[in-house]
């Protein structure tokens, strides 16, 4: 049977890391503070890549490791929350440095379930029969979105990036086992960054961006329960049980909710790798980060099923499960 296979993951953060002690000297904060809270120890933080660059760099290792060419590619999907402009799109960015001239590109704002929304488009696409070879890759540059005197928001995120390339091929066994995507609209302004003024002062046309708003009692309290549903109705989808799902790969938004949404599921929290200590919450880009850092380490291997959720804003949660 044909079906999608991932060919390859790669992923790309910037060299400066930021530790929680640094933040403790710009503002009331501490160490220990920020660990008990979060699981966050440091973060790595651009020194004036953007949001393009760290995909590139994700692309071009995802090539370079595959030994695809780029005029191989069909399609460039880019999931941020971060672009370097309203248009041109990342995605067509990243297409034009790469030179992947037959490829169509286009980005996802799907936030921290970006990448989930990304890779479910992509294997629709393939289905369809109009795209062979794609890359999916999750990018951020959050810090750009960062008010660094707002404790509450400011310890949380991270930049990076991650992807996979995907090709549609023939299968013994079907990869893509089930999929299941929400919005919660109504809850919109418990997550929020980059909102735009409306109008302008005519003759004048200044746009200021506002960084990162949240209410993180509320979006905690969202995604231990809403993450949770997510994953049964992927996995009701796909005909699995829960047990035998080999790895949940969750977005790395706070290790608290991680090991609540493993209590709810009943499934053991070795089950679900967690690397938020060394990269903080990279939105889009944590679930790729993630799925690459546990195949380079072997906690992955070529037949496991894997259930890689994402949530955050829009409000959204997105599942697929599917066989690596």
């Amino acid at each position: 049977m044909e079906d999608l296979r991932i060919v390859q993951t790669a992923s790309w953060v910037p060299n400066q890391i930021v530790e929680n002690d640094d933040l403790s000297k710009i503002m009331d904060t501490s160490d220990e503070w920020i660990q008990s809270r979060t699981g966050i120890k440091r973060r790595h933080i651009s020194t004036g890549e953007n949001t393009a660059d760290l995909a590139f760099k994700t692309g071009q290792l995802l090539l370079e490791k595959s030994g695809w060419q780029a005029r191989d590619l069909d399609l460039i999907l880019v999931a941020t929350m971060s672009p370097d402009a309203y248009t041109p799109s990342t995605a067509a960015i990243v297409q034009g440095r790469l030179q992947a001239e037959n490829a169509i590109a286009f980005d996802i704002s799907a936030a921290c379930s970006g990448f989930v929304y990304g890779l479910t488009i992509a294997s629709r696409m393939m289905s369809s029969g109009m795209v062979k070879k794609a890359m999916v890759i999750g990018s951020e540059v959050l810090s750009k979105l960062i008010d660094w005197q707002d404790r509450t928001t400011a310890v949380l995120f991270g930049d990076g990036a991650g992807g996979v390339l995907l090709e549609q091929t023939l299968v013994e066994t079907p990869t893509l086992l089930g999929t299941h995507l929400k919005t919660f609209g109504e809850f919109s302004d418990e997550l929020s960054a980059g909102n735009t003024t409306s109008g302008c002062d005519f003759p004048k046309q200044l746009t200021r961006l506002t960084p990162f708003k949240m209410n993180g009692r509320e979006v905690y309290r969202f995604a231990t329960h809403e993450v949770p549903k997510s994953i049964l109705a992927a996995s009701s989808q796909s005909g699995l049980t829960l047990d035998q799902i080999d790895v949940f790969l969750l977005h790395q938004a706070n290790a608290r909710i991680i090991k609540q949404v493993a209590k709810r599921l009943d499934q053991p929290l070795e089950k679900f790798p967690i690397n938020i200590a060394e990269y903080g919450n990279t939105s889009a880009a944590s679930e790729p980060i993630l799925l690459d850092e546990c195949i380079e380490k072997g906690m992955i291997k070529r037949g496991d099923i894997l259930a890689l959720s994402g949530f955050g804003g829009g409000l959204t949660t997105g599942t697929i499960i599917l066989r690596y």
